[in-house]
């Protein structure tokens, strides 16, 4: 039998390579099958490529900016929404800062931060911490390639999850067969929806537009509801005058005494729970991390992420 010629290449023909061709043959095998092995003696699996869908997300990363409390339900309320909002878009990096009272404060997210990035601020109307805390807070790095979307408020997914949290509260609902001007959750009879009404529990601002956005939510969920809604203010000022417990007062005074207080809050604190307190009847849970206020969020965040860069240097208006 003939031994096989190692010199044999694979037409058949035999030649002769030279030594350093052989060695560089052998070497080069040697280096791929040693690369296969790792350090304590087992098989490494060779690398490829990761799949298309399992890449991180290219999109910019989402800032959710919250004002901050002392009450340590605040900071567990916005984790939450936070945690709702990446369920809703899988892949999506989403950070939390605050204004002022929780760590992470906004400047320390910030500072963390190497990508393109997208604050959503947690606030339902236009005021000082949107048109100028924000922007400070951004200011102090210039190198980094931010956008701030606009306020949550008004719109009509915050009327629905402020209907929601009533429902909750204890807010009747509307029985079946009444019709469509009977308002959603007072029935079809006229001496009930005489007899109820909400008061829409903000904050306060000093800022003119902050008031004009509540009064556009507050007749949002007017609609909705099908009774009289009034703003109120848990911190009454020059350009937010009416207080929770005068806005009680003067529904009272014109029979409702059927009104409930609506936290138009993102999360619970002083305030939203200095209005609940003065609810005659039944007061609602604030925003929290309902589904829709998870929406708006990723809504926002898409508006600002795709809006031109001259229209983002304007204050926008919400719609």
């Amino acid at each position: 039998m003939t031994p096989s010629n190692p010199l044999r290449d694979d037409s058949g023909s035999t030649h002769l390579d030279s030594t350093a061709q052989i060695m560089d043959r052998i070497s080069s095998q040697l280096g791929t099958q040693l690369s296969l092995v790792s350090p304590d003696g087992t098989r490494r699996h060779p690398r490829r490529a990761p799949h298309p869908d399992l890449r991180p997300d290219p999109s910019p990363i989402l800032v959710l900016v919250a004002h901050g409390s002392r009450d340590p339900r605040a900071l567990a309320t916005v984790t939450a929404l936070a945690e709702r909002v990446r369920e809703q878009r899988p892949g999506l990096t989403v950070r939390l800062g605050h204004i002022e009272l929780n760590e992470p404060l906004l400047t320390d997210t910030l500072q963390h931060l190497t990508a393109q990035a997208v604050l959503v601020p947690l606030l339902l109307s236009r005021g000082q911490h949107v048109k100028r805390d924000i922007p400070a807070a951004t200011a102090r790095f210039p190198g980094l390639d931010t956008r701030v979307a606009t306020p949550l408020g008004p719109h009509p997914l915050l009327t629905e999850a402020l209907h929601a949290r009533l429902l909750q509260a204890g807010w009747p609902e509307r029985p079946a067969g009444a019709g469509a001007g009977a308002g959603v959750g007072v029935g079809s009879r006229p001496g009930a929806r005489r007899r109820h009404a909400v008061v829409l529990a903000a904050a306060g601002s000093r800022d003119p537009e902050s008031a004009a956005d509540t009064e556009v939510a507050a007749g949002l969920l007017a609609d909705r509801l099908g009774v009289p809604v009034v703003p109120a203010y848990a911190a009454p000022t020059p350009a937010c005058p009416r207080s929770v417990p005068e806005a009680l007062e003067a529904l009272a005074a014109q029979g409702r005494t059927r009104t409930a207080v609506a936290s138009y809050f993102t999360a619970p604190g002083r305030f939203a729970t200095q209005s609940a307190g003065a609810a005659p009847w039944i007061a609602a849970a604030p925003l929290g991390p309902h589904a829709a206020l998870a929406r708006l969020v990723l809504l926002r965040y898409d508006q600002a992420r795709t809006a031109p860069a001259p229209v983002l240097r304007r204050t926008l208006s919400s719609v």
